[in-house]
Formats: structure tokens, sequence, C-alpha cells
């Protein structure tokens, strides 16, 4: 049975077109052709940064958000930038007495704009407070201790296979996918997406599958 369920952010309950934008606007380039790039080295299997470098060979995330900061546009998300389905998925898993936590790769400011939020969730955890990131094994025994040490019991959801739903699955925990986001849309590894419970299009489906699958007893 599933008692807990943990939330990928970017790209699951949180829309990153607006930080694309941004992105694209900073680096001087048309946001359609920033977009275009970025499905490119998606689909290539490579770090999404090198969406960045296509057009600026040296550039150094730590470095540029520094920059934006200096320059008073720092990389930042509200209210506005979450999923329509993000706020009401939360709170009905909840409702049904399930522990539900936020845990993604995320930069120093997200966990406290997290919590600003007010969102129906017990834990929040980032890579930058935890200090360690996706897809990196540890990430997820820290997801598994953060919601209750039982790896079995708890489900994650994200967008990407590779960095979500394949390394969940191997640490023991049930994985489902949405499809949205970039990675949602071009990354397709079906060796993971067939062993996960649930695949999805909205988090709409996913309180219903998720008391069907309970009362189902597991």
């Amino acid at each position: 049975m599933i008692s807990t369920v943990f939330f990928d952010v970017g790209g699951t309950i949180l829309d990153e077109s607006r930080e694309f934008a941004d992105w694209a606007d900073w680096l001087g380039v048309p946001r359609h052709t920033f977009s275009a790039v970025f499905g490119a080295v998606i689909a290539r299997g490579l770090d999404y940064q090198e969406a960045f470098r296509a057009f600026r060979p040296d550039f150094d995330l730590t470095t540029e958000l520094a920059r934006r900061e200096a320059a008073g546009q720092p990389e930042t998300f509200g209210a506005e930038d979450l999923y329509p389905d993000a706020r009401g998925c939360l709170t009905a898993l909840r409702a049904q007495g399930l522990l539900v936590g936020l845990a993604g790769n995320q930069p120093a400011h997200a966990e406290s704009t997290l919590r600003a939020l007010d969102l129906a969730v017990d834990v929040i955890g980032t890579s930058h407070g935890w200090g360690v990131a996706k897809p990196a094994p540890a990430f997820f025994e820290r997801v598994v201790d953060a919601g209750g040490g039982d790896a079995s019991s708890i489900l994650y959801v994200g967008d990407r296979p590779d960095n979500d739903a394949g390394p969940a699955l191997a640490a023991g925990m049930k994985a489902c996918l949405i499809r949205r986001s970039p990675w949602g849309h071009i990354l397709d590894i079906p060796a993971v997406s067939e062993r996960c419970l649930f695949r999805i299009d909205s988090l709409d489906e996913l309180p219903s599958l998720v008391a069907k699958h309970n009362a189902a007893g597991g």
C-alpha cells in the first residue's frame, strides 16, 4: 500500500516555461530558438546545461545565477508558476491520510519559496538543502528516510524517467511518470516507464489512482 507520496518539483508541480523564457532573454536569443535547442539536447540524452552552452560555450550555471542576482534578475518562481492541477492534487492526497512531500533538484532559494506557497505538504527537501542531487542514490535514500523509512510504501512522482522514476525504482520505491515538461514529452525509456505503477498526463488523475490502489490492498 502507498502511505507516502513524494513529488519532483520542476516539470511536475512547477511549470518552468517562464524560467526557460527568462533564460533565453538573459542569453539574448529568441525564445523559440532556445526551446528548440533545449529539446534537441534532451532528445540526445545530454545534460540540459548543454542547451545554454550552444549559445555561450563558457556558460557556468553558478556564475550566471550570481550575475542574474547582481543584475536584479534572479531566477525565481511563485504561485503563478504552479501547474493548475498541482495544489488540488496535493490537497486530495493529504485528505486520504497520506504523508505528502516535495523532493527535487532545486537551488538555495527554492525551499523557502516553496514553503511560502502554503501547499498541502508535510516535507520539503531540495538538493541544495540535502547536499546531494538527483539521480544520485543518496538523494533517494533521503526521500526514503523523510518518508518514514519503508521504500515500498512510497510513491515518487516525476516527469523524467532518468532522474525521477528510474532511480526511485532502484531505491525500492514505486514510481509514477507524468507526461509533461520537455523531458516528459521527449525522453522515453521503456525499460523504466513499463515498470512504473502509474503513467499519467495530469495530476488530477493521481488521487483516485492511489485510492483505488490502496483500496485493492496494494
